[in-house]
């Protein structure tokens, strides 16, 4: 038998999303989005103000819009893990990232502070997860046009962070180990 932790199959997900979870380990998603919040919080409290503001090219997102990023998108599919997970059938729409970073005006924030609320956030989204009677993760609904599962949302979390880890470490030579 599944357990209710364990990798979603491809029925469970858009397809778009599966690069992100076949990037996550086949290990517990909930302790792993708790390392690897420890992990991002570990990196980014390392990162000066003014290397906060680096952009490897020019259009491309600062360390601290990055962050941002990471801060809301881990809201939104979180808010629809808790939605789907506490069955509601509404379907629920997409968003647009790339206004959602214009909009948050992450770059006129210190790095201190948008670590300690990815933290935040973080600690919620594990909150939420680890506390999912079994019954939830395998309850789905649709988001921005497609059927999702919210054990496939907690994999896609933990997989959207590990994407950006990448970006990190191979765009913007951050150390996150």
């Amino acid at each position: 038998m599944t357990t209710p932790r364990t990798r979603p199959d491809a029925a469970e997900y858009p397809a778009f999303f599966a690069g992100y979870i076949a990037s996550v380990p086949d290990d517990d998603v909930v302790e792993l989005l708790r390392s690897t919040g420890q992990q991002v919080t570990d990196a980014l409290s390392r990162i000066t103000e003014e290397r906060g503001g680096y952009r490897y090219a020019e259009g491309k997102w600062s360390i601290r819009t990055m962050l941002g990023h990471l801060i809301d998108t881990e809201r939104v599919f979180t808010y629809r893990a808790l939605r789907l997970a506490r069955g509601d059938t509404t379907p629920l729409p997409g968003f647009d990232e790339k206004s959602f970073a214009a909009s948050a005006e992450s770059d006129s924030r210190t790095m201190a502070d948008l670590v300690r609320e990815f933290s935040a956030v973080r600690a919620s989204s594990v909150l939420l997860f680890e506390t999912l009677p079994d019954a939830a993760w395998t309850r789905s609904g649709t988001v921005n046009n497609g059927s999702v599962s919210v054990r496939a949302l907690a994999y896609i979390t933990a997989g959207h962070t590990a994407h950006h880890l990448r970006v990190l470490r191979e765009r913007y030579d951050v150390t996150t180990a």
